[in-house]
């Protein structure tokens, strides 16, 4: 086996030639943002401003005191109008602080975030994995200290169909990207910073490799495959190193974040800026596919408008990639840290939804396409059965739901969706990876 592949993984159509040569754009200012007290992994945070009160952009809004979580901050100067429930892309209603931007913005100015160290400066940045995990980035930069991080990987695949992001992020601020890396290693004391990016991404590959020049940060161009981004994978292409069951990547001595994440880090560093607004690739079916710096708190349908309205007949509107973001029930959610696309899908562009669950026909490709060397044809007849225990025996937890079993089903069972309930039931029971 090549040093730089992993086993299993399939090879949809990436589609991101509607999406990569568009340099990122700033997305207008909408006439309200709504911003969710919750944009990560962790503990929900509370709203700490009040209707009518003026905020100013990079104030902190939200805030809990709990070790996993993360901040939020208002993305603009204006006056809170109401905080309220909200629907979220995730489907849940959750506290929002709905903010009337002003007239007039100065994008180059926020309130500064303080701290004495790093974990505590990120922290109060409100930075998450901006890859879509949206675990804080506070909390990875303390890992157990019965383990030793020798090796910092930053994240560049971006192995989504369709997204771009990431890529034009690399291409027009690879300095920001290096620098976070290198931040994230000097702070760990760890040997080595390594950045994979896909093979066909090579244009981003040239720019992150001279802008790291003199920093001892090391490139390496991997496979175009999926899940190349998933970490478990990409810990395994890069130092050829198994993450132990039920063990964090610090067990096999490796930290790894997103380059978005480590532009976010070398900007709270160093000019304390917290992290107010990301990229979003806004693509598919829609008159103006590209990239966009979005403020976090701007609605979908805002965004959609924002990048010339839908193009031809829509069938649905994925936030995040096809692979692993949820169809919206709504346009009317806020793209929140997490988010890091917007796809817009019509007809043949994907697979149709079954009625019923179909019957398994043992063909056995959904094992050979799954990077954890799973089955997940018996934990979605374990799933359908309701027998919980079993599912638990073939490891369901160990499903990072990259969706590579579905997309190579024959009969298009919703094997993610079964994996996924019983990955529920399993957590309710108190069962742990």
């Amino acid at each position: 086996m090549p040093r730089d592949a992993f086993r299993g993984g399939i090879h949809p159509p990436d589609m991101k030639h509607l999406s990569a040569g568009r340099p990122i754009e700033r997305a207008a200012v909408p006439e309200r943002l709504v911003v969710p007290a919750i944009q990560h992994i962790g503990a929900c945070c509370e709203p700490t401003v009040d209707p009518g009160q003026r905020v100013k952009r990079g104030q902190a809004i939200a805030l809990v005191d709990a070790f996993v979580s993360a901040p939020v901050h208002s993305p603009v100067d204006g006056v809170v109008e109401e905080i309220s429930e909200h629907l979220t892309a995730a489907g849940l209603r959750v506290p929002c602080v709905t903010i009337i931007p002003d007239a007039e913005q100065d994008f180059d100015r926020w309130e500064p975030v303080e701290g004495s160290d790093l974990a505590a400066i990120v922290r109060a940045a409100g930075v998450v994995g901006l890859g879509g995990a949206t675990f804080p980035s506070a909390v990875k930069l303390v890992p157990p200290k019965e383990f030793t991080v020798t090796t910092v990987i930053l994240n560049g695949c971006e192995c989504e169909p369709y997204l771009t992001c990431d890529h034009r992020l690399m291409l027009e601020a690879p300095d920001r990207v290096v620098r976070g890396g290198v931040i994230i290693r000097e702070s760990l004391g760890a040997e080595r910073l390594v950045i994979g990016i896909e093979s066909n991404k090579k244009d981003a590959a040239e720019a992150v490799r001279e802008a790291a020049q003199g920093t001892e940060a090391e490139v390496v161009v991997l496979p175009t495959k999926y899940p190349q981004g998933a970490e478990k994978q990409l810990i395994w292409a890069i130092l050829r190193k198994e993450v132990p069951h039920g063990k964090l990547p610090a067990a096999a001595g490796a930290l790894v974040h997103n380059v978005g994440t480590a532009a976010a880090i070398a900007d709270a560093v160093d000019v304390r800026k917290p992290l107010m607004e990301r990229v979003v690739t806004v693509t598919g079916r829609v008159a103006k596919p590209g990239n966009y710096r979005v403020l976090l708190g701007t609605l979908v349908s805002d965004l959609i408008e924002m990048a010339g309205g839908f193009s031809g007949e829509v069938e649905r509107v994925i936030a995040g990639g096809p692979m692993t973001g949820p169809v919206l029930g709504s346009l009317d959610v806020p793209v929140t840290k997490g988010m890091s696309g917007v796809v817009v899908l019509g007809p043949g562009d994907a697979a149709k939804p079954v009625d019923e669950d179909q019957p398994c026909i043992r063909c056995g490709r959904c094992s050979e396409a799954c990077p954890m060397f799973l089955q997940p044809f018996a934990i979605g007849t374990y799933a359908n059965a309701r027998l919980w225990d079993r599912t638990e025996q073939f490891h369901a937890l160990d499903c990072i739901e990259c969706g590579a079993c579905a997309y190579v089903c024959p009969t298009s069972r919703p094997l993610v969706q079964l994996i996924r309930i019983a990955k529920a039931e399993l957590a309710a029971k108190g069962v742990r990876p």
